[in-house]
C-alpha cells in the first residue's frame, strides 16, 4: 500500500499557491446554483480530467488536494461530502455517495501535527456509501458493496460485501448475480 509523510511546513510556494486557488474554487462552488454551467464549469476547473461522464457533486463539499481525487463515470457525491484527497481518493464508475460522507485519505502524525499520514482510498465500481459514513486512510471498499450510515471504516471491505457500525464489520453479503 503506497504511504506518504507531508510535512506541511514544508510546502513549496507553488503548493500554497496551489491549495489557496482550489479553495477558492471551493468557495465559488459552494455559493452557485448548482447544475447551472456556471456550477459545471467551476467542478471542471477544480478536478480537470479528473472528473467523469454524467457524474455529479452536489455543493457543498469541502477538502483538500483535490487534484488527487478521481471521479469515475455516473458517480453521485451528495451534499456535504469532506474530501481530504492528500493520499489520493479513487472513486471508480457507478458509485454513490449519500450526504455528509467523509473521505479522509490523510490523518496528522501522533507526535507531529504538522506532518500528515497519507494513505490512498479506493472506492470501487457500484459502491455505495451511506449517509454519515467515514472512510479512513488506506480503505479499499469493493465492487457493488455497501457501507451502512454512520459507519466509521478502518480496514477494507470486499466485493459484494454489506459493512456496518463502529468500527464498520461485515454483516452480509450480497448476491452478485442480483447485479
Amino acid at each position: 500500500m503506497d504511504f506518504e509523510r507531508v510535512d506541511m511546513r514544508e510546502m513549496t510556494e507553488e503548493e500554497m499557491t496551489k491549495a489557496g486557488e482550489m479553495a477558492e474554487i471551493v468557495f465559488k462552488l459552494n455559493h452557485t446554483m448548482p447544475n447551472t454551467d456556471e456550477y459545471n464549469s467551476l467542478l471542471k476547473e477544480l478536478l480537470g480530467d479528473n472528473l467523469g461522464e454524467n457524474s455529479q457533486i452536489m455543493a457543498p463539499i469541502a477538502g483538500a488536494a483535490f487534484d488527487r481525487l478521481k471521479v469515475g463515470n455516473n458517480v453521485f457525491i451528495n451534499s456535504n461530502s469532506l474530501l481530504m484527497a492528500r493520499g489520493g481518493i479513487t472513486i471508480e464508475d457507478d458509485v454513490m455517495l449519500a450526504a455528509n460522507v467523509q473521505l479522509l485519505s490523510n490523518n496528522h502524525d501522533e507526535y507531529d501535527r504538522q506532518v500528515l499520514t497519507c494513505k490512498p482510498i479506493h472506492i470501487k465500481k457500484g459502491a455505495w456509501i451511506g449517509a454519515g459514513a467515514s472512510i479512513l486512510p488506506g480503505v479499499t471498499i469493493g465492487e457493488y458493496a455497501i457501507v451502512g450510515a454512520g459507519a466509521i471504516v478502518t480496514k477494507d471491505i470486499g466485493d459484494y460485501e454489506v459493512a456496518v457500525g463502529i468500527p464498520a464489520k461485515v454483516v452480509k453479503t450480497l448476491d452478485k448475480d442480483k447485479f
